[in-house]
């Protein structure tokens, strides 16, 4: 009876008043479907380019997508061609990339998903923008800054928007770090630190064509921490090395650390490995004047089994296709609202050139063995970013 007296009116009192944590985003997505404020979106019809690692993941969101009708699939391996077949049905024509060209005179195409390797990511964005098509590419959108450039100074010169695909910016966890930060909550950031350890270890086949480590991995760890922050550095630093002996023969790095020295006296700090033998480790850590905001791993469930010799749980995710599941269908939800006219595009040049130029210089670092100092003109910085 010790806590009879803190008994309260019944919870139906007041019960319409109260109302789910803003967090709980999937059930704000519930109500808004079941209350009808949900807009119709336009249908859109596209064609996706490559169905490797990334291409996979956005194979089956523009399949299960309800406003996105998949006309076409490129892809150059005929090999894959009966399964993609499977998966899209008769609906989705199967094109070798030799006929991309005649693809897109296709007056109804709308929109062009490309997911191919890195070197080809140049060509196929100005060969669809020169068509009159809305692009999505995954990141980068070239090889060096003067691609990049050209690339988006030809979507703007065609009136069509061109989209870089940093999936991380959708996590409902950073995301929300994102806002906190923003609004001032966590006061001035003294230290950011996140951690990017892949899994499973790649293929020398794909390492071979990926652009390496810096422009592969660390890139969408720069582009997070800039994001989170609203800075972009003015330093970094770099140590580096292969422990792999298969990755060291092909020139590239598998163990980083760069120190990133921003220009409000934050310091960043990036990890990224190329293989965690317990899953995929994605971390953050944003340490402020007033709070401490960390992004932990995700697991497949939540149980715990106990028994005599302790407690577990299953392991964190294995790949990116299970940690980023809700964050790339949020990604292409974003894109097709671009195309329609509803929103504005959340990566323009002044961000992908200003991630590649700190990419660049985390690697000149590394395999020169010095620090690098960055020097950012005015017209380079991003709106509602400072330095």
């Amino acid at each position: 009876m010790a806590t009879v007296s803190f008994k309260t009116e019944s919870p139906y009192v007041k019960r319409e008043e109260r109302e789910h944590d803003p967090s709980d985003l999937k059930y704000q997505k519930f109500l808004d479907t079941v209350s009808g404020s949900v807009s119709c979106r336009r249908p859109i019809t596209m064609a996706l380019f490559g169905v490797g690692r990334a291409g996979g993941i956005h194979l089956g969101n523009l399949k299960a997508h309800s406003s996105i009708n998949l006309r076409y699939v490129v892809e150059s391996d005929q090999n894959k061609w009966d399964q993609i077949q499977s998966v899209c049905g008769s609906s989705t024509e199967i094109v070798h990339p030799d006929q991309a060209a005649e693809m897109l005179s296709d007056p109804e195409l709308n929109a062009c998903v490309i997911c191919t390797p890195t070197f080809t990511h140049k060509d196929i964005i100005l060969l669809c923008l020169e068509a009159g098509k809305a692009v999505f590419s995954e990141k980068p959108i070239g090889e060096t800054p003067e691609d990049t450039k050209t690339c988006y100074m030809t979507a703007e010169r065609v009136g069509k928007p061109l989209f870089c695909g940093f999936q991380r910016r959708y996590d409902p966890t950073f995301a929300d770090i994102q806002t906190r930060v923003r609004r001032g909550e966590a006061g001035h950031i003294q230290i950011i630190k996140s951690i990017s350890r892949d899994s499973p270890l790649p293929s020398l086949d794909y390492l071979k064509i990926s652009g390496g480590i810096f422009h592969d991995c660390m890139v969408h760890d720069i582009d997070m921490q800039s994001w989170v922050l609203g800075e972009l550095p003015v330093q970094v630093h770099t140590i580096a090395n292969a422990q792999i002996p298969e990755i060291a023969e092909i020139g590239d790095y598998d163990n980083v650390v760069t120190t990133l020295t921003y220009p409000s006296g934050t310091l960043g700090i990036i990890n990224v490995n190329r293989f965690a033998a317990y899953g995929y480790d994605q971390r953050l850590e944003v340490f402020g004047m007033k709070a401490m905001y960390e992004a932990n791993n995700g697991k497949p469930n939540t149980a715990v089994y106990s028994t005599s010799s302790g407690s577990s749980s299953v392991p964190i995710y294995h790949s990116f296709p299970s940690r980023y599941e809700e964050s790339y269908a949020a990604e292409m939800d974003h894109f097709v609202d671009v195309v329609n006219g509803t929103r504005e595009l959340p990566i323009t040049y002044l961000h992908s050139s200003a991630v590649s130029k700190i990419a660049d210089a985390a690697e000149k670092s590394a395999r020169e063995g010095v620090s690098v100092v960055l020097v950012w003109d005015k017209a380079e910085i991003p709106a509602g970013y400072f330095c």
